[in-house]
Order: C-alpha cells, then structure tokens, then sequence
C-alpha cells in the first residue's frame, strides 16, 4: 500500500513518528516537499526504509494532485504539518481516499474564519478584527495580535493600547509583508490543551497537558504536564466548539483556556501535538499512537478501546535562549531513569549555531521529556536533571 506525505522542513514527529510507524505497518512511503534535500539528509537512518523523496510544490493542492496522478497510485494522502492539511484533505478527497473535511481544515488554519465560524455557531463568541496595514482599533484591551495563519506562537504578542497596536504591527508586518493579522480579545485562564484521536464515527480523548507560558508580552511554551483526564463539564465544552468546527477525523491538538469554569478555544492545530509531545503521549500511553494515525487514513476503524494505560505522569521542559548570539556549552542528547522516572534529553541546536532572538519555540535549546507513575517524583527528576546542565550563548 502506497501512503503519500506532504512535508515542508522536516520535522521529530515524521521522523521519529510517522516514518517508523508506516515502516511497521508496511507500507511503501512517497514523501512530497518543496525541501527534498533536506528530507533525504534526514533519512539516512536503517530505520527508515523504503522512503521515496520527490519534489512537489506541495502549498498548491493541484500540484500535489497532479504529482500524485502521474505517479503511483495512492492508498492515504497524510500530512502533519499545520500548513498543508487543506491540501492533503483536498488532494485524498479527489483520489476517493479517507480524508479530513477541506472546509474543518481552512477555519481551523485560519484563525479569523475559525472565530466567524465559532460565532456563528453560537457556541463561542471572542471579539476579533483583521489587518493587514497597521491601524488603530477601538479594541476591547489588552488584545492579542497574531499572523491569522501562524503557528508555534511566531509574532503573537500581548499589546495594551491602540499605540501599542500600531507599533507591534508594523513589525510584525516589517516581517511578514503581505500578512494578514488577527487582533482578539485576550482570554484570561489557565492554558491547558486536549489531544483527540478520531475516525469520524469514534472519538478518543487521550488526555492533554497544562501548559506554562512565559511572562508577557510573549506566549512562548516552557513547560507542559501531563493531563490524564480534564474535568468532565471541561471537555464537554471544548468537544461542543469542536463539533462546530466539524473537527474528528485523525489527530487534533486543541489549545484552550478555563477561566471561571469556563473554556474557551485559543487554536485549533488539526495534527497531532508536536514539539516531542506525541513521541512523549505514545510512549506514555503505551500505545501505538502514529500507526493509529495513520490507519484512519488507510479508512481503517479505530479500536473501541485503544488499551491506553492511566497512570502516567509526565512534563515536558524546552530550556529557551535569552538572548540572541552563538550556542558555545549545552549538554549531549542523553536517556537515564532515576527513582522510577525516565528521563530523555534531546538538543535542538548544536553548539557553534547562531541564532537571534525570536520570541518562539524556535529559540528552544532543547527539550527534556520526564515520564513516570508519580507526578511529584517526575517533577523532582525534572527539575534536578535542569539543574545539573549549562547551557552557555555567548553575544
């Protein structure tokens, strides 16, 4: 059976997830990208057989149609990038294959028609603008102002007055010409996230994370723990604004707020959570998460129980540059087990790299992934292991 996988850059998930799992279920694997070179220096690996790599304009659903059709012929069309689902969706949906709902994956992509659609539900109102030259806004302050199809919290900033407005969206802009950005009220709460795995007819709730933020202005991720249930009313509500976005085929990673009993949507990333969190819940989980995945692309039913295991504990840490310059000290990838709790250490840049400063999960160092049976001797191995490293930048 032939599964085709759009990719942009590569990325743990695919590598470390998507890839072994087709392997395991034998299955023959075209990787589709606009980046092959960087896709074939990423597969070298004995544990990536059987991997076709060819170049593909995959932004462009006619293009990976066209590609595809004169190819051979397709048994799942499957992407987990945030940017390409409205194509991968399309794309199968012409071929006759199992396949996201095209319209679920736009308003999902796009964060203003998510809130039109939310709204018109009725299920959600949250006041939004859109621009796409900087201008004052009578806004409901502080507002959120954010790229309407970005991802991993790039450019989304807190601002406090309609000055301050104008100000981040010229930069935002000075980055990004052509951009369009989203200005919405701020949600107050606690930030949490809720992993659904479904076929269209059964939906599995695999737990989620409590997720800490940096200070403000900025939203960059720095820790999250694991979540083995929400609270029944919690995932109702969440559930409901989901079933308005026509959201329940495959992997989803929700991101919402509680405030007051309350939850309220933030994004929708229709895919599975990334970041090494999916390779963290499978392994948590104990279940073969990324074949699941993959199945219900082939059309396969998802089992009625998946068999997870409930006593999981589990963080994620992401040391994060301060400051801009040349990683010069940082500790080597590494796996121990200390008191009940394993511990894995995967870097994310090589020292000599220089980078600036982003304000996004891009200035991510590295990124600890801590599982056990008992939250606090996780957090106790988490916290030591943290401790005990340097990581050095020098300007």
């Amino acid at each position: 059976m032939r599964l085709y996988l759009l990719a942009l850059n590569p990325t743990d998930s695919v590598t470390e997830g998507f890839l072994p799992a087709a392997a395991r279920l034998g299955l023959d694997v075209t990787v589709l990208t606009d980046q092959p070179d960087a896709h074939r220096a990423a597969y070298l690996g004995p544990e990536h057989p059987r991997i076709e790599i060819l170049e593909c304009d995959v932004r462009d659903f006619r293009a990976v149609i066209t590609r595809i059709s004169t190819h051979h012929t397709p048994d799942a069309v499957f992407t987990n990038s945030d940017h390409l689902q409205t194509q991968a969706a399309l794309a199968a949906a012409y071929f006759g294959l199992p396949a996201k709902n095209w319209r679920a994956t736009l308003r999902t992509k796009d964060k203003a028609e998510m809130r039109r659609h939310l709204a018109a539900s009725g299920v959600d109102t949250v006041w939004s603008a859109e621009l796409s030259e900087p201008a004052a806004l009578d806004a409901p302050y502080p507002c959120v102002v954010k790229p309407r199809e970005g991802v991993a919290s790039e450019d989304v900033v807190l601002v406090d007055s309609s000055e301050e407005l104008v100000t981040r969206c010229k930069e935002i802009l000075a980055r990004r010409p052509g951009a369009v950005l989203v200005v919405e009220e701020y949600l107050p709460g606690e930030l949490y996230t809720l992993e659904t795995l479904g076929d269209g007819r059964t939906r599995h709730i695999l737990g989620g994370f409590h997720t800490e933020l940096s200070p403000p202005p900025y939203f960059i991720e720095d820790r999250l723990t694991f979540v083995p249930a929400h609270p029944e009313p919690v995932v109702a509500q969440v559930l409901a604004q989901l079933d308005a976005l026509d959201v329940g085929f495959g992997a989803c990673h929700t991101e919402f707020v509680v405030h007051e009993g309350r939850a309220r949507i933030i994004e929708v990333n229709y895919r599975a959570i990334g970041d090494q969190c999916d390779l963290l819940l499978g392994r948590l989980l104990e279940i073969p998460l990324f074949e699941h995945i993959l199945r219900t692309h082939l059309g396969e039913p998802l089992p009625a129980d998946l068999g997870a295991r409930r006593d999981g504990a589990a963080r994620l840490d992401y040391p994060c540059a301060e400051r801009a310059g040349t990683l010069t000290a940082a500790p080597e990838a590494s796996e121990l087990a200390v008191d009940g709790v394993q511990l894995t250490y995967r870097p994310l840049r090589e020292t000599g790299e220089r980078h600036e400063l982003y304000r996004t999960n891009r200035d991510y160092l590295g990124v600890l992934r801590a599982t056990g049976t008992d939250q606090r001797a996780v957090d106790r191995a988490a916290t030591a292991f943290l401790a005990a490293q340097r990581w050095e930048i020098q300007p």
